[in-house]
């Protein structure tokens, strides 16, 4: 493992070199060549979000959102090794050039750990969901592959936004994110905790927002008191890109470019994504700044390029750019696909048998998308596998494939001089001639993302309701009219209402944004190559009429964890071709300080088919005015039964996890009963409805 002191050491040497001016200098996300020290330029601005992005040829796996459907932590750390392993390709023949670009360097603002806690923000699917335990979980295991373990850091790990950080984005630049002590510990911190303690992550990366009236990117309280103070973090803070000059300018709490550089810097601000440090000269000159403190942001930036070996040879020097989007990244990148794809509803209609069809009816905007496959931060694939074409793929000559988009993704027209609602009339056609409909709708970054990115139609990127668009809805309403069995594949990144949908179509299938490979995923998954086994991250709510208000940051009324209502699909819902069932062995008697709580179990499948499943552990302290009113997610494992085969799984919870978080923000250990609960999904009434098993309870006292 990298050696933290000595490259510490070996940056004090250098930065004891500089002058104020270059050490100033340094602190810019463009930071420049000091040629008599021999250090060359460094661009710190990359991203890696589902691969390397921005950068030219890449692998581009599923959207964060879908890998966190995969509830699978061992894939998530294969796919950052392999991201991980691109980006060092790619630096070793750019900066072999003297290339020394953003997206070119080997530090990554990756991963977005932020809890999507109202599904209308458009960059929850950059996240792993709604739930604390699951992103801190995912969270970890991606940083830990991007960093690998080796003595020279693989590549550099970010956990941003730091934080009480979701929305909404038209206002982010000027907002103050209100939470309580109770909130902040027990949804909005757990995750970077987690990311510092466990997965010593190089850098964190402050939010655009304040929280509770600091603004995060020089808050003294979540930089120095809680980041550096509690949880004892050693890498450098970065600022999200010109934040600090939204401290003069939206949030109004400094009054000039220099006292935003100060107070930036003395809250423990390293990195400037953005130019307000150039102003640091002149902060210091007005004793708002020492030199110490400058010359501390410099060492620990520096600290960061020697764990990289950016100025030694190194064993990732010899990883050729053949390993770019090489068939090994690609597979994994499918295999990731598959593992995303939940299947919300199905009356018995899939698998698809194609010996049994005669013609198939592709339709719909993100049938032929390749913008749907990619989501946001992505980089450029070799090839791109949309659904209409796998779907040709697999029918070969024998089985007609009919094709219609339908509708636009949010236009009412696909020709500008047309009428409204020019190509219903070929995709009913289609729907008559076809023995099923495959129906591609949904969303992609023109609709859902972040602020300004790639000029979304919404504007802030965040969506106004849960609703499909439109024309999107009028689509399905008249295809699903026609009579034909029709599959419903949803292509976004958020929960949708699609009520209509689980109402009137046969099947249901949440496939994200699914990465370059996503098509023929999809396609393995209708026709029953390979059995769905994802699970939701993220409640799919009937409607946005019951949320609160988007700019209220409490968690009451919000998420499995304190939502009222019956949700449409629950967290952690999702079928599969088969069932297995659940037998408890043996669990332990009580909870103590000490030790795990072990559960062992049996899992057995009488299908004919190897199932994939997730077993979901929840908790809940029963006698608890502090718990939450549903069960929590405290452990979960992705597993594979053999057909007609059973499996022994013994599980472990870690004891700190029977605790609960009182107003005052501490995590104690309550007295009482505990109730466990032990399935393949939630113990909520919705999934035991859906699913057609209760999950096995245990109760226990602590």
């Amino acid at each position: 493992m990298y050696n933290h002191e000595k490259c510490r050491r070996q940056a004090e040497n250098l930065v004891s070199q500089m002058t104020m001016d270059e050490k100033i200098e340094q602190l810019t996300y463009q930071s420049p060549s000091i040629e008599r020290l021999g250090v060359p330029s460094y661009n710190w601005w990359n991203e890696a979000l589902h691969g390397v992005a921005r950068g030219g040829t890449a692998t581009v796996f599923p959207q964060a959102i879908g890998m966190a459907a995969t509830f699978d932590t061992e894939l998530l750390k294969s796919i950052a090794d392999a991201i991980a392993t691109e980006a060092r390709a790619k630096y070793n023949i750019s900066s072999r050039k003297g290339d020394r670009d953003m997206y070119k360097g080997l530090t990554f603002w990756t991963p977005n750990v932020n809890i999507f806690r109202d599904p209308r923000w458009g960059r929850g699917h950059e996240t792993y969901g709604e739930d604390p335990y699951l992103t801190s979980r995912l969270g970890v295991s991606f940083i830990r592959g991007l960093q690998g373990d080796s003595e020279v850091m693989k590549t550099s790990a970010c956990a941003k936004h730091f934080a009480v950080h979701s929305g909404p984005e038209d206002i982010r630049h000027e907002f103050d994110a209100v939470v309580s002590e109770k909130d902040l510990r027990e949804t909005y911190l757990p995750a970077f905790e987690a990311c510092v303690k466990e997965a010593d992550v190089e850098s964190v990366m402050g939010a655009y927002n304040r929280t509770n009236g600091e603004v995060c990117c020089g808050s003294y309280r979540l930089l120095r008191d809680i980041l550096r103070g509690e949880w004892g973090f050693i890498g450098h803070v970065v600022s999200d890109c010109w934040a600090i000059q939204d401290f003069h300018e939206r949030h109004r709490v400094t009054k000039t470019p220099v006292e935003s550089a100060a107070l930036a810097l003395d809250a423990g601000c390293d990195l400037n994504c953005g130019s307000m440090y150039l102003h640091l000269k002149s902060a210091w000159m007005q004793k708002l700044v020492s030199e110490e403190q400058i010359t501390e942001a410099a060492v620990r930036l520096f600290t960061t390029r020697y764990k990289l070996g950016l100025f030694e040879e190194t064993e990732f020097d010899r990883i050729p750019y053949t390993k770019v989007a090489c068939k090994e990244h690609v597979d994994l990148s499918l295999k990731a696909a598959e593992e995303s794809i939940v299947l919300l509803k199905n009356n018995g209609i899939l698998p698809l048998d194609i010996s049994k069809l005669k013609t198939i009816g592709v339709i719909g905007p993100n049938s032929d998308s390749q913008l749907a496959l990619k989501g946001n931060y992505y980089g450029t694939p070799p090839r791109c596998v949309t659904p209409l074409e796998a779907i040709h793929d697999i029918a070969g000559d024998n089985v007609r494939v009919m094709y219609s988009v339908g509708c636009e993704l949010n236009a009412d027209r696909s020709e500008g001089l047309a009428l409204a609602n020019d190509r219903i009339a070929e995709a009913l056609t289609i729907a008559e001639l076809s023995d099923v409909v495959v129906l591609f709708l949904g969303l992609d970054e023109s609709l859902e993302g972040e602020e300004l990115d790639v000029g979304n139609h919404v504007g802030s990127g965040d969506k106004a309701d849960l609703l499909l668009p439109l024309a999107q809805r009028q689509l399905l309403e008249k295809i699903t009219a026609v009579g034909t069995p029709v599959i419903l594949c949803l292509m976004a990144g958020s929960s949708i209402d699609v009520e209509y949908a689980d109402r009137n179509c046969g099947a249901v299938l949440s496939t994200w944004y699914p990465g370059a490979r996503g098509g023929e995923a999809i396609t393995n998954v209708l026709f029953g190559k390979i059995n769905p086994s994802g699970k939701l991250p993220v409640t799919f709510y009937r409607s946005s009429n019951t949320l609160p208000a988007f700019t209220d940051y409490a968690m009451k009324g919000r998420t499995y964890r304190y939502m009222t209502e019956e949700p449409l699909y629950p967290f952690g819902y999702g079928l599969t071709y088969g069932a297995v069932k659940i037998k408890l062995q043996k669990a332990d008697s009580g909870i103590t300080d000490e030790d795990d709580f072990k559960i062992d179990l049996l899992l057995e499948n009488d299908s004919k088919r190897e199932i994939s499943e997730v077993i979901q552990v929840y908790s809940k302290a029963v006698d608890s005015d502090f718990s939450p009113p549903n069960p929590v997610l405290c452990m979960f494992r992705r597993v594979s039964i053999p057909a007609g085969g059973q499996l022994a799984l013994s599980l472990a919870i870690p004891s700190e996890s029977f605790s609960v978080i009182d107003d005052q923000g501490k995590r104690i250990r309550p007295d009482g009963n505990w109730e466990i609960y032990a399935g393949v999904s939630g113990p909520d009434a919705r999934s035991c409805e859906l699913t057609g098993n209760k999950p096995i309870k245990i109760t226990v006292t602590a």
